[in-house]
């Protein structure tokens, strides 16, 4: 029987400027053992995917994997645009961390409420790659948080954040700082990608990262081991 899975995020989960999770998940099960349908909107914070169940509920999946907490965890950085993304994400206040667990708690409870699908959440990306500087740190706490819900909501914990921190160990890279991305940077990235048809990886070579390609979008290292954290929440099929 093939497994109906609805990933739910934000544009790493769209995957216009990110490296595909979902293709690359789908190619790592058995031809028709699973049919994922995408929910991701680029640049949502946990309130904005929060009402976007409607859609999910209405033709409930076997598995829901939520991936959802970068942009909030962005908001809590010094330098990011909090009022520019408040007004254009219409958010009712302004992005914190008790906001961020209300909201992925009542996410979750709805899901496990409204539907008998699976429940999985999966911990953030590393943001940036030195992981002692305060955009992984930041990643990090956020994180944690997500571990507490799940924990509190019977929801299965998917940890991508300990994975990808455990492949910046080991790859060592170079110390590059984070920037923040900017709305121009990021129409251009679009661009690039989308319609010269270059390379997400051959961007990250260039600029020294290892998962992203702007410190926060997935390359297909990065999206390789979201693909690899999911699927182990995937039922296996018998016979």
């Amino acid at each position: 029987m093939t497994t109906r899975v609805a990933c739910l995020g934000d544009s790493l989960t769209r995957a216009q400027l990110s490296a595909d999770y979902l293709g690359l998940l789908e190619r790592r099960r058995p031809p028709g053992d699973v049919r994922l349908a995408r929910f991701g909107a680029n640049g949502d914070f946990a309130h904005n995917l929060s009402r976007r169940l409607d859609a999910v509920i209405a033709d409930p999946p076997d598995v829901v994997t939520v991936l959802i907490g970068t942009n909030d965890a962005r908001a809590s950085l010094a330098g990011y645009p909090v009022e520019r993304a408040m007004k254009r994400k219409q958010l009712p206040g302004r992005p914190s961390a008790g906001g961020f667990q209300q909201c992925l708690g009542a996410l979750v409870e709805r899901l496990r409420t409204e539907t008998d699908a699976t429940v999985g959440l999966l911990s953030l990306p590393v943001l940036g790659q030195q992981l002692d500087g305060a955009a992984a740190q930041a990643s990090r706490a956020y994180s944690r948080m997500i571990a507490e819900v799940a924990t509190t909501t019977g929801a299965a914990y998917l940890p991508l954040h300990e994975r990808q921190t455990e492949e910046l160990r080991e790859a060592d890279p170079p110390p590059i700082p984070y920037r923040e991305l900017t709305t121009a940077a990021g129409a251009g990235a679009l661009f690039r990608h989308a319609v010269l048809r270059r390379s997400l990886d051959a961007v990250s070579r260039r600029r020294g990262l290892v998962l992203t390609t702007d410190h926060i979008h997935q390359n297909s290292r990065g999206a390789a081991l979201i693909a690899e954290v999911i699927d182990p929440c995937l039922p296996t099929r018998s016979g």
